[in-house]
């Protein structure tokens, strides 16, 4: 152990040691980046930070860099400040967890409310005067910036745990078994710098959401205690809100299928959140993904207006479930006007996916 006020170091024996050192924000490595105005969000710290700058004034445009769920929900609260913003992404739509046609729909959101995309663009260094941002510069513009926010996601803070022999896994994150046990024993690690493992592709994964922590830290508190508990795994589900546009994934997407080498089918359908002649109806996409033969689930993603996010619960206890599309059909969901039509949006798409089948 170090003392980071004295400086000095010390031994500390343990009977059980539990690693939970999270994950740090990826910061990029390109001239310029240490300059000031440029912010990460990965604790809520930073965000004061960036409250406590906007509130000093003099800032009118702002950048970030990445589009993911922090990129996408701080550049919904820059454009509530009041601020013009800019996104830029290399990948060509944003939120690389959906399905190109999903992730389409939520750039055209971010667009509506005013965010202008540079998509499918590099990011190359960042330009400074004395010592403060100026502008980011990719591989086809320069962009002028007052202040720049970084959301180019997080990766497991491990640089310990490897130096001192533990094994590592899924990008670099620790390796541990289903009782959250890392290879040395008597070690266990837990949360954004653990391992986890995927129930539907069922191979290592690594994924940083307070959920899984939560659930990873719940068992292994309990085996540190005496007890005895296992961690099944996870489907990466998620949900967030982007201005009006509520967005939400389970399961696999279709790159991640193909590199499993599995033959698949899916639909994307429209319906309503409510039902149709209902006050307040909105707009809800689902996207269904199954096996092709089996009809085994594979994932399932939704973007739409409120009321469409929590639906992925539906897939995501169908997909732990192990469920077919055919099975998704006949589940007695809940059906009253003010909360859905009378075929859920879930299962339709479900049905049209049984159809291709």
């Amino acid at each position: 152990m170090r003392d980071l006020k004295g400086d000095n170091a010390s031994w500390e024996s343990y009977d059980q040691l539990l690693i939970a050192t999270g994950a740090s924000p990826i910061s990029p490595d390109v001239p310029g980046a240490d300059a000031t105005d440029i912010f990460g969000v990965s604790t809520l710290e930073s965000g004061l930070n960036i409250h406590r700058r906007l509130d000093k004034g003099g800032i009118k445009r702002a950048v970030v860099v990445g589009g993911g769920y922090i990129g996408l929900e701080m550049a919904e609260a820059l454009v509530m400040r009041g601020l013009e913003v800019a996104l830029i992404d290399r990948s060509a739509q944003v939120m690389g967890t959906l399905d190109e046609e999903m992730g389409a729909l939520v750039s055209q959101a971010l667009r509506d409310v005013g965010v202008t995309l540079y998509l499918a663009e590099e990011l190359v260094e960042f330009e400074t005067a004395s010592g403060k941002v100026t502008g980011v510069v990719t591989d086809k513009r320069t962009l002028p910036a007052d202040i720049v926010i970084l959301g180019l996601g997080a990766r497991p803070n491990t640089a310990l745990a490897g130096a001192a022999g533990i094994p590592l896994g899924e990008k670099g994150s620790i390796r541990v078994n289903e009782r959250m046990e890392t290879g040395i024993a008597g070690i266990w690690a837990a949360g954004d710098c653990a391992e986890s493992f995927h129930l539907v592709s069922r191979k290592p994964f690594y994924v940083a959401l307070g959920t899984v922590a939560n659930r990873q830290g719940r068992v292994a508190g309990i085996n540190l205690g005496g007890g005895y508990a296992t961690f099944p795994g996870v489907m990466g589900t998620a949900v967030t809100k982007i201005c009006h546009v509520e967005v939400a994934r389970t399961g696999l997407q279709e790159k991640e299928i193909e590199a499993l080498g599995l033959e698949h089918v899916s639909a994307v359908i429209k319906s309503r959140t409510k039902a149709g002649y209902f006050p307040g109806a909105g707009e809800i996409t689902v996207k269904v993904l199954a096996e092709k033969g089996s009809g085994r689930l594979l994932g399932g993603q939704i973007v739409g207006k409120e009321g469409s996010a929590k639906r992925i619960d539906t897939l995501a206890t169908a997909l732990h479930a192990g469920f077919t599309v055919e099975e998704m059909i006949n589940l007695d969901l809940g059906y009253a006007p003010p909360f859905s039509p009378v075929w859920d949006p879930v299962v339709i798409a479900a049905r049209e996916v049984a159809k291709k089948l």
